[in-house]
């Protein structure tokens, strides 16, 4: 994926505190049929040295637009690639798929320990 993720130095990196941020135009395309997924993506954190970057996470989730990925790859992608990027404390991903074939989907993964 091209589009490089951009983070910031935390201004409070001796306190605990909790970052979200949600993404409700989240698209990527189902693999088996080629239609597209809406998703909204949540996303929580607890950042050590550094925070992430909006525009530049803006930017990463919209290069999946036509990226073939089932719901439950998606998610656990974007929590490795974001924690990778900024090495959190603590952090969840959740993708709340919208209804497809009478199904809403939830995936949630999350990585590090939550004080």
């Amino acid at each position: 994926m091209p589009t490089i993720l951009e983070t910031f130095a935390n201004p409070a990196p001796h306190r605990d505190y909790t970052i979200a941020h949600s993404c409700p135009e989240f698209t990527s395309v189902c693999p088996k049929t080629g239609q597209p997924d809406f998703a909204t993506i949540e996303l929580e954190y607890i950042p050590d040295a550094l925070c992430l970057e909006l525009k530049a996470l803006k930017l990463y989730y919209y290069a999946f637009r036509q990226e073939g990925i089932f719901y439950e790859a998606v998610v656990n992608r974007i929590l490795d690639e974001l924690a990778e990027a900024c090495k959190p404390r603590w952090m969840r991903v959740t993708g709340r798929f919208n209804v497809r074939g009478g199904i809403a989907s939830v995936v949630t993964a999350e990585t590090g320990s939550r004080p």
